[in-house]
């Protein structure tokens, strides 16, 4: 059942256009704080926050904190693991082979 929740929240987590977003401006600037992602987005700080947090329960972005700051990565070993499962569980069992 834990298999089927991690694969859950990261849909949950993708399928909104902001978290998709905040994770290509992550992914181009490496790593950035809630500051830098409003400053390139047209969300709010409490939004920016909060799409944060289903990104981080659903385990596809790590947080550092440096002083005061947060900062914010991808991580991409979790997200191509979460595709490697989705592939396995539900994708074409032949996909080596070519369609006829």
């Amino acid at each position: 059942m834990r298999k089927h929740r991690i694969i859950s929240r990261f849909f949950k987590a993708v399928c909104d256009e902001h978290r998709q977003h905040i994770l290509s401006l992550l992914r181009k600037h490496k790593k950035m704080n809630v500051s830098e992602i409003v400053s390139k987005s047209n969300i709010s700080q409490p939004t920016v926050s909060h799409h944060l947090h289903i990104l981080l329960d659903a385990g596809i972005i790590s947080s550092e904190k440096k002083g005061k700051k947060v900062f914010y990565s991808s991580d991409l070993d979790a997200i191509n693991d979460c595709c490697h499962r989705t592939m396995k569980r539900f994708g074409r069992r032949n996909h080596h082979k070519k369609l006829q």
